[in-house]
């Protein structure tokens, strides 16, 4: 199978986790890197050393020898960057959410529909273990009659020390509703279907300029079954994450990204399973598809379904 060569546009904490991995990856080569902070590129030269820098992000899409280019830029840049990626006619890897507004999304899924490029949305969750267990234990009716999920996020600080800049704190693209709850939108229609009825309250500082603090959100399956979501930061709790699965005989919980575990009337909290990664990565999936074998990828399709969701819930796209 031949190597995918990778350019990367954007090198912030979640561009180099990635770029770790496109690194490590025996099928899959970073030929070129891109970033306005010339510094940032240079201190990427310790981990890839035979790799050109491009302040230019064009000149890395014009670049004959990459292939695929993972576009891990702050969300309202997405738009721009992958509709020249796409007309470059070069594959995409774009960061979620997948832009910064409904219109830009839908631009973004009605030109990868008419370009011939693989296009993919970086959820990791899909790869795991963890979720392909809790999808088996909802097929197998472990929990009985679905009655409702529910999403609980809480931070002490937000943003989160390592990820600390303008953007991410501010309320035009950053906040832990653009940033966290995708990952569970996207989780749920995978598992359940389509989400409707979205209503949502949401508390924002006298900072204007500064993110949510808390929200509230209420949702449905197209059954009527209902989703709740409860986000707050600035508490004095360690940061958590659940994902809860109710059911009339028990409850499946996905906390903090990796840790399964069932509980029910009957028995306390048992660990279904521990994240690991033997399940094919996203990078797996991407350099098959690459190839024209079957793969599955989270694509711009899915990611503008997500989209839709999240404006919902930021009451964007009444």
């Amino acid at each position: 199978m031949k190597t995918v060569n990778v350019g990367i546009i954007g090198l912030g904490a979640i561009g180099e986790r990635l770029l770790k991995q496109f690194h490590a990856h025996t099928a899959t080569q970073i030929t070129a890197i891109s970033d306005v902070n010339v510094k940032r590129m240079e201190e990427m030269k310790e981990i890839l050393t035979d790799v050109k820098m491009y302040e230019d992000y064009q000149q890395l899409i014009a670049d004959e020898c990459v292939d695929l280019i993972y576009v891990a830029v702050p969300p309202k840049f997405h738009h721009q960057i992958a509709m020249d990626v796409m007309d470059a006619g070069k594959h995409i890897l774009c960061e979620k959410p997948l832009a910064n507004s409904f219109q830009e999304a839908k631009e973004m899924q009605e030109k990868a529909q008419s370009v011939d490029v693989v296009h993919a949305i970086n959820f990791p969750l899909p790869y795991t273990n963890t979720t392909e267990m809790l999808a088996e234990n909802i097929q197998k009716e472990k929990i009985g009659t679905l009655k409702r999920i529910e999403l609980t996020m809480k931070f002490p600080d937000w943003p989160r020390s390592w990820q600390q800049n303008d953007w991410i704190a501010g309320r035009e693209q950053g906040g832990f509703i653009r940033e966290i709850t995708p990952h569970f939108i996207q989780l749920t229609q995978q598992l359940f279907g389509n989400v409707t009825h979205i209503q949502s309250h949401i508390d924002y500082p006298e900072n204007k300029k500064a993110c949510e603090t808390g929200v509230i959100a209420r949702m449905e399956l197209e059954d009527g079954t209902p989703i709740l979501i409860n986000g707050i930061s600035g508490i004095g709790k360690k940061e958590e994450l659940a994902y809860e699965v109710y059911g009339s005989n028990g409850v499946l919980s996905l906390l903090n990204w990796g840790q399964l575990t069932y509980t029910s009337i009957k028995e306390e909290a048992v660990n279904v399973v521990e994240r690991d990664n033997t399940q094919p990565g996203l990078i797996d999936e991407l350099v098959k598809a690459i190839a024209g074998e079957p793969s599955h990828l989270i694509t711009f399709d899915k990611g503008f379904d997500v989209q839709q969701v999240l404006e919902g819930i930021l009451g964007k796209n009444d």
